[in-house]
């Protein structure tokens, strides 16, 4: 559930899980909705991002709003008082998910999640981990009963894509249609 008086403003963790391009997509799809953004990547994502596209971290830092150093505990988003719409981890990693799941905060990521279950804001993890043993799907459930929503990467084909773009756009689209953010690119069921 979303806080209709939150600021128009979402804070975007991105992990080091495969599949940065989802955060990196998140970023530019909430900047066209004219959603303020606050960006945390952690130090395994910077090598992702590396591993897995072109982009540059500096090139994140500027299709965000604002970016915070993952070990900027004392940021804005590491507070309660700072509002926001919630939180967006795309991709989520098994470690930052079980950071979150045991209240662990090493880093601004694990910290700002924790901040946004304890204010009861919205908290969505786009875990991308497969397969997946007992332990994870026990954090997941943990996560669940906390209140974060678990929304694993998985593409949906009803939407007939023919790109690598459009699976990744409509995934994307959906993860904010969490936050009752219209994107224009999710082709929804028989729409």
């Amino acid at each position: 559930m979303t806080n209709e008086h939150a600021p128009r403003r979402l804070v975007v963790g991105i992990t080091g899980a495969s599949g940065v391009i989802y955060g990196i997509r998140a970023l530019e799809l909430l900047a066209e909705a004219g959603i303020e953004t606050h960006l945390v990547v952690s130090k395994a994502a910077e090598l992702t991002i590396a591993y897995e596209t072109e982009y540059k971290i500096a090139d994140l830092r500027e299709k965000a709003s604002h970016w915070y150093a993952v070990g900027d505990i004392g940021a804005a988003i590491s507070s309660g008082s700072f509002r926001t719409m919630g939180m967006l981890i795309v991709p989520c990693s098994v470690r930052s998910m079980s950071e979150i799941a045991t209240g662990i905060t090493s880093s601004l990521v694990s910290r700002a999640a924790d901040v946004v279950l304890k204010e009861r804001r919205r908290l969505v993890l786009g875990v991308r981990e497969t397969p997946l043993h007992s332990g994870h799907l026990r954090t997941m459930l943990q996560l669940s009963d906390m209140g974060a929503v678990i929304a694993p990467i998985v593409p949906a084909f009803y939407a007939r894509p023919t790109s690598l773009d459009d699976i990744v756009n409509h995934t994307v689209g959906r993860l904010l249609d969490l936050f009752d953010i219209e994107t224009d690119v999710v082709k929804r069921w028989k729409e």
